[in-house]
């Protein structure tokens, strides 16, 4: 519908804005709708009594976000997804929240996070189907967007907090690049591997916010589906679900009738131990952030998050620094790999969202590009018999985000999304 501000699009609330709509006004409903769902969605760590008053100057001003509540904001608490620090009110606003403020964008509340982004799940549940998960750690972030509260969302991915979520609730996740959206701000998990993430209902949305971001006006440069160089990183069939292997096996074969070229890669050699890597990389550094606070704290850090700490400490500095070496080197060697593609082509996850709020979901097949630092998309492009949403993974070489996000654009004309909206409230 036209005329529903939960389903507008930037681009259609810029045009609403010209045309002399109040941001408020576009901003209310929203507030209003999270107020609803809320009790059944439980997306929100923070959400105000009041609707927040509506930035209105800049390309952004009428547009909500989601902030996952790992990210610091000077007017709302950040808790970070801890006891440890219930109540909790930073001093300033995270960089990115500062640069969104700064485009016009109104932060609507904070949205729930596993603890610290590791596994202990919060209370969100996915929009979908209430008894499944929505993933995690960006739990909330993901299930605002897919039950159409916010336009976007902030997320972390230090495994799959980005990617696995927004497949599993149905919505656009992308982690760009390492490094290319500031971390100021962010509680770390893992510095070696932790980066910033968007999400949202469209890859326009998606595009729009990350150049905003990034200071970017230029145009990226189309590409038609029949000149797309596609590597295809099929899933194993024992790992991954029958219907997401046949969603992957789809799009390759309509993008091949599209024109595109697609060629199967093989990456066996290096994907266990970039997995080795990443385990290596945030055990050890896990420990030395959450140290102190699990002696100070040991009544209020779960006891998979404890024990998680525990077992980094048995990690040596030795070993650590063996793993940034293989994970600067696999960057590299990987990423001459992919030479001559636009994307690399694979699936998010092991298929829809798994029954249950207990756990998050495996995230093994998005360690491997966050570790490497690639770009990375998930696009939800299929529905499995069960009505849950199903994606595929687009992925990068490092630092080529636009090309990145013009070969996802390319795939959608071949490939379109097929995911519509939740039923919920």
């Amino acid at each position: 519908m036209a005329d529903d501000v939960t389903a507008q699009s930037i681009a259609e609330i810029q045009a609403k804005l010209a045309a002399g709509a109040e941001a408020q006004a576009l901003v209310t409903p929203l507030w209003e709708r999270a107020r609803a769902v809320e009790p059944k969605l439980r997306a929100f760590a923070h959400l105000p009594e009041q609707a927040p008053a509506a930035l209105t100057e800049g390309p952004l001003a009428g547009v909500t976000v989601g902030v996952k509540d790992l990210i610091d904001t000077a007017d709302m608490p950040t808790d970070y997804g801890s006891a440890i620090y219930e109540g909790h009110q930073p001093a300033a606003d995270a960089a990115i929240v500062a640069q969104l403020r700064a485009l016009g964008a109104t932060a609507l509340g904070k949205t729930v996070t596993t603890e610290f982004a590791w596994r202990h799940p919060g209370a969100t549940r996915n929009p979908w189907a209430l008894d499944h998960t929505p993933g995690g750690s960006s739990s909330g972030s993901a299930a605002a967007v897919a039950a159409g509260i916010v336009t976007l969302a902030l997320g972390t991915q230090t495994f799959g907090s980005v990617i696995r979520p927004a497949a599993f609730c149905g919505v656009v996740g992308f982690k760009p690049s390492f490094g290319q959206l500031p971390r100021d701000g962010v509680h770390p998990l893992s510095p070696s591997l932790d980066h910033v993430g968007l999400f949202a209902r469209a890859l326009e949305d998606v595009a729009t916010a990350f150049a905003l971001l990034k200071l970017d006006a230029a145009a990226a440069v189309a590409i038609a589906p029949r000149d797309l160089r596609i590597a295809a990183l099929r899933p194993p069939s024992d790992v991954a679900s029958a219907e997401q292997v046949a969603l992957f096996d789809d799009a390759c074969a309509q993008l091949r009738a599209a024109g595109a070229h697609v060629e199967a890669i093989d990456l066996t050699d290096a994907l266990p131990r970039l997995l080795h890597v990443a385990d290596t990389l945030m055990g050890f550094e896990a420990a030395g952030v959450f140290g102190e606070l699990r002696a100070r704290f040991p009544d209020k850090m779960s006891a998979s998050m404890a024990a998680y700490v525990d077992a980094g400490k048995e990690i040596s500095e030795i070993a650590h620094q063996e793993a940034v070496g293989a994970q600067q080197g696999f960057r590299m060697g990987v990423g001459e790999r992919l030479e001559g593609y636009d994307a690399l082509l694979t699936v998010p996850a092991t298929g829809e969202a798994p029954l249950g709020l207990g756990h998050t979901g495996d995230p093994q097949f998005c360690v491997p590009w966050t570790t490497l630092g690639f770009p990375a998309l998930s696009l939800p492009v299929g529905m499995s018999s069960a009505g849950l949403p199903l994606g595929l993974q687009l992925v990068g070489r490092f630092g080529e985000d636009r090309a990145l996000l013009a070969a996802a654009q390319a795939f959608l004309e071949a490939f379109p999304l097929h995911v519509g909206r939740p039923a919920l409230g």
